[in-house]
């Protein structure tokens, strides 16, 4: 018997035929997905929206649509990749164009965070590439009346093996557009790939550096107006009152109108200058007189609430996962260690500020925009402006950075908000010192930790509780602070190591300041304090930190193979020169598994020189490998940034730090030689790569310090020129 079922656009892959002769092919993802499970557009009801990825049209144009914000990670290339290896074409063969929250594309794939661009994309355009290829072949089978199995697809070409004829794509996209569509379409073996696997050029390079790469900041409007606005540096202030008199003595200053910052849940006020460009915009918000109401939170320092989690660490936590019984191994151990980690708050800091170009016309609201998913950004400005979400179109533009801060679309919503109050195309762009002091910031997060040992040196108990403010309880309208926030504490409970009897705990702390998602999220912050922690106990035993923690893998897992592969490339056991010294770390959480062994020497003056770092990413397929290398080399940046420079710190309710020069950046002379390699055995398990190679870099650095001066770090970030 046959089932019949109603097709929707977020459940199968689909290829469909349009008007015009051209060939276009979609899909669309739901968790259930068969994948290969393909739908003939010609027989789905009329109502059904399908997503058109891949296009050609009958000159033989061939476009691929690519749902993935490109904000330095690749995606430009990696996700077009996926449909042109299947599809036998080149990628200078075809032209790449972003989606722009357009509704018949799917919404989760219009969103770019927890390095799931690749992985979640990887069969089911592989799939529909293959779907498309067989199509063509077929349609030129039939126009030349030969078998189908003397043909064969290349260079964009369908090739008749006998005769040695050849047709294009483009003259057979109509022919292919009727066909019924393959329901499990071949795809390659990984043994004959021609793109994937291979380190290809990246198309977006060119385009940026020869400055042809479009970004947000760079929109650019017919008849548009310039927006700078003045936010009280006290997060959470209300707006009293201001005098805007001096402000329209700036030549260029048009209009002064009140904003409304909205960061999911929480509100801040502001004030937007208006003027016919940036520097007078700029100059009239300073001219600003502005009363505000702080609400006693300008009594909000760093201090006192870095001590308000060294008392919360003390509290019991709630249990977030446990193996065995933890108190019990604790209290027979022969050795008991405790110790308190602690980071700190941190900034995103792209190289491009938040900044967002928007035109209201004829109730439908238009953005050019940097963000990190054009349909968070289409939905959050039709929430704000109680307008249709299909009345919004995003125009995705090249992103200079992003790193979670562009996943949130407060910017987007304030020039939305602008351009409708003002009826004139604007472009706000933020200050750096905007995008430094006001958030949202990583979270601070403080880790109790405590470890015991056996007689023999064996870890028999372990506990990490964390502490810290919650993510989600400052974007959650109803947030449960009795019950444990899992992504406060996520990855922690699937480390590898074999220890009887373990503890996870959170303790919730309450903050009032706008908080997101950090490059690896959570694991920047705890991976420091357990791989520390850990070998803290190596040490305690008297162990290697590379034996003990092989020590507790016994079982087979890809962690191991990971330590392994770190302890050959990097020569573990040659002895280093005196003056030198090595340390070793490792992570898995969601976005993937990868480690670090960091070697740093003894410099003048007490300082510490980080001379190189051996890195070891596990992936199971990788797809070019040279942005593989490019990724871990960027998350290792990122973390020594955050390591080793400076945090954000609160003083008088406000933002100490403001730009670069005290929110500083590691420097190229400070940047240590980089070797990754790359374990990639083709299994069916895809790993993210934005950012399994950031977590384990601070407690390699950290491990490798202790090892050169006996010097436990606990707090970061630390400094290296004083260690």
């Amino acid at each position: 018997m046959e089932e019949k079922t109603k097709i929707n656009r977020r459940k199968f892959i689909t290829i469909s035929g349009i008007a015009g002769g051209a060939l276009v092919l979609g899909y669309a993802l739901l968790k259930e997905t068969k994948l290969g499970e393909l739908v003939n557009m010609s027989s789905v009801d009329a109502g059904s929206e399908f997503t058109p990825y891949i296009i050609i049209d009958r000159s033989g144009k061939i476009t691929l649509m690519n749902p993935k914000a490109e904000m330095g990670q690749g995606t430009y290339q990696s996700v077009p990749a996926l449909i042109a290896e299947e599809l036998e074409v080149s990628l200078d063969q075809v032209t790449v164009k972003s989606t722009s929250g357009e509704a018949k594309f799917p919404d989760d794939q219009q969103m770019t965070g927890g390095s799931s661009s690749v992985n979640t994309n990887y069969l089911p355009l592989r799939t529909a590439g293959a779907a498309a290829k067989e199509m063509l072949v077929k349609a030129a089978s039939d126009k030349w009346g030969v078998p189908v199995a003397e043909c064969y697809a290349a260079n964009a070409m369908v090739h008749h093996k006998p005769s040695g004829k050849s047709i294009g794509y483009g003259e057979l996209a109509e022919r292919a557009s009727k066909l019924p569509v393959p329901k499990k379409p071949a795809l390659k073996d990984p043994k004959d790939f021609r793109i994937l696997g291979k380190s290809s050029p990246r198309n977006d390079i060119p385009l940026k550096v020869k400055g042809k790469a479009v970004f947000g900041i760079d929109a650019d409007v017919p008849g548009m107006v310039y927006a700078s606005i003045e936010r009280c540096p006290v997060l959470g202030s209300k707006l009293v009152s201001f005098d805007d008199s001096d402000t329209f003595k700036i030549k260029g200053v048009t209009q002064v109108v009140k904003t409304d910052r909205i960061f999911f849940k929480n509100h801040y006020m502001g004030l937007a200058v208006i003027a016919d460009n940036y520097w007078a915009a700029l100059q009239g918000r300073k001219a600003l007189k502005v009363t505000w109401d702080n609400q006693g939170l300008d009594k909000f320092n760093s201090k006192d609430y870095e001590q308000s989690l060294r008392e919360l660490s003390k509290t019991e936590g709630l249990t977030a996962h446990k193996d065995g019984d933890f108190d019990a191994g604790y209290a027979h151990a022969a050795k008991k260690i405790e110790a308190l980690y602690e980071t700190p708050f941190v900034s995103h800091s792209p190289m491009e500020p938040m900044n967002c170009t928007a035109e209201w016309k004829d109730g439908k609201m238009e953005v050019w925009v940097s963000s990190q998913g054009a349909a968070w950004t289409r939905d959050e400005i039709a929430k704000a402006l109680s307008i249709p979400k299909e009345n919004v179109k995003v125009n995705m533009l090249f992103n200079g950075g992003g790193f979670g801060r562009r996943i949130s679309q407060d910017f987007a919503v304030e020039a939305a908000s602008i351009a409708k109050a003002v009826n004139k195309p604007v472009k706000l762009i933020w200050t750096r010192e905007d995008d430094t002091s006001l958030g949202p910031f990583r979270p601070a997060t403080f880790s109790a930790m405590k470890g015991g040992l056996s007689g023999d040196g064996k870890a028999v108990a372990f506990q990490h509780k964390v502490v810290s403010p919650s993510i989600n309880a400052t974007i959650m309208d109803k947030f449960d602070k009795t019950k444990v926030d899992e992504d406060m504490v996520e990855g922690i409970s699937i480390q590898p190591y074999e220890i009887p009897n373990v503890r996870n705990a959170y303790v919730y702390s309450e903050i009032h300041l706008p908080l997101t998602w950090w490059r690896s999220v959570t694991a920047s912050t705890v991976s420091f304090a357990h791989e520390s922690f850990i070998d803290e106990m190596a040490a305690a035993a008297g162990k290697d930190p590379m034996a003990f923690r092989l020590g507790m893998l016994n079982k087979p897992s890809d962690s191991k193979k990971v330590l392994m592969k770190l302890k050959e490339v990097s020569h573990w056991d040659a002895p280093l020169p005196a003056g030198k010294a090595r340390g070793v770390a490792q992570w898995n959480f969601f976005a993937g598994l990868c480690g670090h062994v960091v070697e740093v020497s003894r410099g003048k003056n007490n300082s510490v020189k980080v001379d190189k770092i051996y890195s070891v990413i596990d992936l199971g397929t990788v797809v070019n490998p040279e942005n593989v290398r490019s990724q871990v080399e960027g998350g290792i940046v990122m973390a020594l940034t955050a390591a080793t420079k400076d945090a954000i710190t609160f003083q008088n309710g406000k933002a100490v730090q403001s730009n670069f020069h005290n929110n500083r950046m590691l420097r190229i002379d400070e940047m240590p030689e980089i070797e990754v390699h790359i374990l990639a055995d083709g299994g069916p398990v895809i790993k993210g790569v934005g950012e399994p190679g950031l977590p384990p870099l601070a407690p390699a650095l950290c491990n490798a310090v202790f090892a050169l001066t006996g010097k436990r770090v606990r707090k970061l970030p630390f400094d290296l020129t004083n260690v």
